[in-house]
């Protein structure tokens, strides 16, 4: 009898509709940590070495604002919120949602997770770095790129701990931050009230249509919207009204600073900026306590970048989108994981960007670039959305129109940075897109090599005959197989070898598993049947691809329900184990895939394998992916397709040189 389980040991209820303060909080310490420090960078890279005059800042202003409402505002507090897949957010989540739409929708959802990786390299260092310069303004001599590394580096080995101690603080510390802003920027504001002109979108279309070279300073423009993806990415964390609520704060903290620094630029009409706006406008005797809670947020930032890039990989592992990696549990906190293969990627490619540009107004010179690729595939992804829950045509097709025209121009108005630097984050991306496809083009050719054959009356007896064949060496009480066969009316042919043919093996009790990945984020569901009393179960987990697939854990949990249930007994069936009511002992067997010799693929499946087991050198077995106890697998390695011995033409010769045998 099929048995369908749903507990609250295998599944969670999530609340992401009620607005509450401390939801409210959260979102202002995890959400928007990327682009509220925006300020730090953007009105800077805008005036760069020009000269200042009224129309460079109240266009560049203008822009700001405008840029910060129709991206951050209405494409994705509005509208891109709306595609939550039970809550969650982000590309995968997004492209979870309409994959069933079509198969080229993987490369818009494989090309905006590399990009939104690669582009997050620099973020930390920019943010870092920007903060850290203020020290500049007090003594120019210091050295900053030795603080950032160090910062950097401790930043990036604490992840091994958790965050669940300065995850309290985040919320606090980032309303700080926001009020700051905010009274920095409105005090300056109200002393050159011409300023707010900046809100009439006449200025940005002025800017853009008559200034010299305006188009290109888009470049600098787009780095105050750079966050927004992250925000939709952590949509799961606190709910989409609290994110709504909370933006309303943090757009007037944000935009209320930029006129602050505005105000500042326009006191200094004709002038070259000689050092940060957004440190000039603060007090001398805050200047100290402002570069303290500048680098406070701008670390609190960093950790949301990081935690993101951990929960985009493991959504990516369980779609078959990257490499299985290690992936640890630090504290109990909901959704808080640690790869420590991406930890080191990203604390080598945050070094290294600081090394490489030295300061961040360098970097300001290659940010952004990348980013603009994820926008382009996350609005892409956003048209099938709202085409699929048949939202009006009007608001599907203009959104896509809307939205393309404006990011690829910020896409060609960032061109420009390619060989400033933005090439590194490029070639970060085309690596990862690369790892992914190559990836995810492996298992689907995986997939079609293989052989499944019927699971039915004859199988089940030739396993029950073997395990009552004493003459052949039993090989465990309970014998577990992981297979890909999503019915219990099949069995892959490599199962069965394995049992049957590369090395009998008896046991008293057979096992299989099969994995399915879930649409949804948190679902955690099996079914279980007894195909044979006392000899074949056969379990499907159904998990969410958020949820890990932690299967020594929930095979447990699993056994024990149907013990309970009575549908099997563990009870070990050596005499003098059973005679005390001893359990059996368990044992899991893995099979791998080789690409063996002599097999001829076409050209380009034959360089996805290739790479592919290359790459596979490099990550977790099975075993150690799905969670397994190593000291009860046993790891087999059979080849991906057998080589076809029928095209093979060979003369046999015998000692008779008169007698020949050809062998076809």
């Amino acid at each position: 009898m099929a048995v369908l389980i749903e507990n609250s040991t295998l599944s969670q209820q999530h609340n992401h509709s009620a607005v509450t303060i401390a939801g409210l909080l959260v979102a202002l310490g995890i959400i928007f940590g990327d682009i509220g420090t925006s300020p730090l960078y953007v009105m800077k890279a805008i005036v760069g070495n020009r000269t200042i005059d009224e129309h460079l800042i109240l266009g560049g202003l203008s822009c700001v604002f405008w840029t910060l409402t129709l991206q951050t505002t209405i494409k994705y507090v509005i509208l891109t919120l709306r595609a939550d897949n039970n809550g969650e957010g982000g590309i995968f989540s997004l492209y979870a949602l309409v994959r069933k739409q079509g198969k080229w929708l993987l490369f818009p959802a494989i090309l905006g997770g590399s990009t939104l990786l690669a582009d997050g390299i620099i973020t930390p260092s920019i943010s870092i770095a920007s903060a850290v310069e203020g020290l500049l303004v007090i003594n120019p001599d210091i050295p900053t790129v030795p603080i950032v590394i160090f910062i950097l580096t401790i930043l990036f080995f604490l992840q091994q701990f958790g965050t669940t101690l300065i995850g309290r603080a985040f919320g606090p510390i980032m309303f700080i931050w926001f009020s700051m802003l905010m009274v920095l920027g409105l005090g300056y504001a109200i002393q050159y009230p011409s300023v707010f002109k900046a809100l009439n979108p006449f200025y940005a279309f002025d800017f853009l249509i008559n200034y010299p070279g305006a188009f290109w300073l888009l470049g600098a423009v787009f780095l105050c919207t750079t966050g927004a993806e992250a925000l939709y990415s952590d949509l799961g964390h606190c709910g989409r009204g609290n994110i709504r609520i909370s933006w309303i704060y943090v757009k007037t903290a944000l935009f209320m600073n930029y006129l602050g620094q505005g105000a500042y630029l326009l006191s200094h009409n004709g002038e070259k900026l000689n050092g940060n706006p957004f440190y000039l406008i603060m007090p001398d005797w805050f200047l100290i306590p402002g570069i303290v809670i500048a680098t406070l947020a701008t670390i609190i930032a960093s950790q949301a970048l990081i935690s993101g890039s951990f929960t985009l990989i493991s959504e990516a592992i369980l779609l078959n989108l990257w490499p299985k990696s290690r992936i640890k549990y630090p504290s109990d906190i909901k959704g808080q994981l640690y790869i420590p293969s991406i930890n080191r990627l990203l604390w080598v490619g945050c070094v290294f960007v600081m090394l490489y540009f030295q300061k961040s107004e360098h970097m300001e010179a290659a940010y952004g670039l990348a980013i603009t690729l994820t926008m382009l595939m996350t609005t892409v992804l956003l048209f099938n959305y709202l085409k699929v829950n048949k939202y009006s045509p009007v608001l599907s097709y203009g959104a896509l129109i809307f939205f393309l025209s404006v990011e690829f121009g910020f896409l060609f108005a960032n061109i420009h940075k390619f060989p400033e630097g933005g090439w590194i984050s490029l070639a970060i991306s085309m690596f990862l897109f690369f790892v992914m496809y190559v990836w995810y083009g492996a298992g689907v050719i995986k997939r079609r090599y293989t052989e499944f054959i019927p699971f039915d009356g004859r199988q089940r007896e030739m396993l029950k005959a073997l395990s009552t064949d004493e003459t052949v060496p039993k090989f465990a009480t309970h014998l577990v197989y992981l297979t890909s066969a999503e019915s219990k009316e099949r069995i892959e042919w490599k199962t069965f070898y394995s049992i049957f043919r590369k090395q009998p093996k008896r046991a008293d009790l057979y096992w299989f598993i099969h994995v399915t990945t879930l649409d949804e984020p948190h679902t955690m569901e099996y079914k279980a049947e007894v195909l044979a009393d006392d000899d074949i179960v056969w379990i499907e987990f159904r998990l969410g691809f958020r949820v890990q697939p932690r299967i020594n854990l929930f095979f447990r949990k699993a056994v024990e329900d149907l013990v309970k249930r009575n549908e099997v007994i563990l009870t070990s069936r050596y005499p003098s184990l059973q005679k005390y009511d001893q359990p059996g002992d368990f044992r899991f067997v893995v099979i791998e895939r080789y690409l063996s010799y002599g097999v001829e693929f076409p050209l380009f499946q034959k360089f996805i394998l290739e790479s592919y087991f290359l790459i596979k050198k490099f990550t977790l077995t099975e075993g150690k992916s799905f969670g397994l106890d190593t000291s009860s697998v046993t790891v087999e390695k059979i080849p991906l397709t057998i080589p076809n011995t029928n095209e093979i033409r060979m003369t046999r010769v015998f000692d008779d040189k008169d007698l020949t045998h050809k062998l076809t």
